[in-house]
Parts: structure tokens; C-alpha cells; sequence
């Protein structure tokens, strides 16, 4: 993925609004970003998606004026499917993901397109400003450390290395590791959105929890790449991992690295390496 800042548009205008009371210990040149995971919960059947959609390919990628790095998910849902058009990208593990934080937020009933910053807040998708106020909110500096140090392909499959450093709670956190498309682009036949041609940024293929980690550890498990295909994909991707607190809690750092492009793309499947 391509790190850029948000350009001089209405949004970059919102982002420096919700983000203005930076510190200047917060502004000085050369601190490292934090990362903020935001995962949007969307369909190709919902009307209302497709904007929650352009937004955050406009916010995924991009630094904030606090120094966040919005690290993003597009995670598709499968409730829509029956309504007349087949998400190509669902996964009845997003759905069951959203169906558990909906139960953690105390919602009376999940919706489309909704927003999760950090496992901490959930806002409607298309909201900018509710976006950007609850990045801006994850200000505070986690005492845990996530790292990639390595990815490598190997035949079918692959070999990811993560570390986790600093001070781990006491309850532990879930490591998750995400395999997603950088850029996807899909013509809808049927459905609210029929005939459009709709894109996705990041969009999550498997979501896997790989461990449950109670001390600091580095570890490398197999990102296995079976033959049988789910959609055919020919362009680049990326691994995010993340560190969350038991039952879909708080996120507390989350880290991205591209894959490297030397095998077939297909579905994922994870196994630890002992």
C-alpha cells in the first residue's frame, strides 16, 4: 500500500477540522505515525454503500493531522445477498465478525455501511466527520508493539513473521492476520446498485485469528494459498495483523506490509508454525 496525505478537498478540509488541537510535541517532524485500524462494514446490494465506499479510499493509507495512520478494511457482509445480488467479496465471517460487535455496542440490529475505529467506537460509514473525530480520538500511545519484520513466498503459500513487544495486558490480546485485495473493481447486474461499476480499496479476502498472545513473542505461521480459487484476482496485496483485546475489544496496534506478487492469488488459510 502507498502512503499519501489527503489532498486540499472538502474532506481534507473536515480531516483538519476534527484534528486541529494537535499538540506540538504531537507535530514535530519525524514521529513515527500511530496506526488506527478502521474497518467498514459494507455490500455491493446496499444503496447507501457505495459513498462509504469512495470515502475511505479517500482515508485509507493517509496521516492525519494528530499523526494517526488510518490503516482500513473493506469487510463485505452477506445479509444483502438475498436481495438480488451476490456480493462477489462477502464472507460470513464478516458478517459474524459485525454480528459481535453489534452484541459489544449494544446495537439493537447491524447495518450498512457501518464504521469500527480500533474496536473502540462505531459510527455510520459515510459519516466523514464522525470517521475522522473517532480516529482522532485514538490518541493515546498503547504499550504494546506489532510488527511485521517479514513476509515471504514460498510456492503456494506464505511465510509471515510477526512480533509482539512491549507490555502485553494481563488477559492477553487475539492476533488477527487479514488478507486483502489493494484495489477491486466489480459491475453490479442486479440488486439497489445495478449496473454501476463499484471499486473497493483494501478489501478483506480471509480474516483469521492466529494466536492468542500473553507474553511478548515473535512468531511466523504459513499463510497457505490453496488451488481452488474464490474470485480471480491478478493485481497486488497486502497482509494487515492486528492486536485486539478478547471479545472484539479495544484494537491496540495493528501493522500492514504489501505481499510479495510471485504466486497465484487465491483464499487463505492459516496454520502456526511450533
Amino acid at each position: 500500500m502507498t502512503l499519501r496525505w489527503i489532498s486540499a478537498t472538502a474532506l481534507a478540509l473536515t480531516l483538519l477540522s476534527a484534528a486541529g488541537d494537535a499538540s506540538p510535541a504531537q507535530a514535530q517532524a519525524g514521529e513515527a505515525p500511530r496506526p488506527v485500524l478502521v474497518e467498514l462494514f459494507t455490500s455491493e446490494g446496499c444503496s447507501s454503500c457505495p459513498p462509504a465506499d469512495a470515502l475511505l479510499r479517500k482515508l485509507e493509507g493517509t496521516h492525519t493531522a494528530t499523526g494517526q495512520w488510518i490503516i482500513a478494511l473493506s469487510e463485505h457482509v452477506t445479509y444483502w445477498n438475498r436481495l438480488g445480488w451476490s456480493d462477489p467479496f462477502s464472507s460470513e465471517t464478516f458478517t459474524a465478525r459485525q454480528n459481535d460487535y453489534g452484541d459489544r455496542f449494544q446495537l439493537d440490529e447491524v447495518y450498512t455501511p457501518q464504521v469500527v475505529v480500533n474496536g473502540d467506537r462505531q459510527v455510520v460509514g459515510n459519516d466523514a466527520s464522525a470517521i475522522l473525530e473517532a480516529v482522532r480520538q485514538q490518541n493515546g500511545t498503547s504499550p504494546l508493539k506489532l510488527e511485521i519484520p517479514s513476509i515471504t513466498a514460498e510456492g503456494g503459500a506464505l511465510l509471515m513473521t510477526y512480533s509482539v513487544s512491549g507490555a502485553v495486558p494481563r488477559q492477553g490480546v487475539e492476533v488477527y492476520v487479514v488478507l486483502a485485495d489493494d484495489l477491486d473493481t466489480s459491475h453490479v447486474g442486479h440488486g439497489e446498485n445495478a449496473g454501476r461499476t463499484l471499486s473497493h480499496v483494501s478489501v478483506a479476502r480471509s480474516l483469521l485469528r492466529v494466536a492468542t498472545v500473553k507474553a511478548a513473542e515473535q512468531r511466523t505461521v504459513i499463510v497457505a494459498l490453496p488451488e481452488r480459487a474464490g474470485v480471480q484476482y491478478a493485481g497486488s496485496r497486502h497482509l494487515v495483523v492486528f492486536a485486539q483485546l478478547p471479545g472484539l475489544g479495544k484494537v491496540l496496534d495493528v501493522a500492514s506490509r504489501p505481499v510479495p506478487q510471485t504466486f497465484p492469488t487465491t483464499q487463505l488459510a492459516v496454520a502456526a508454525v511450533h
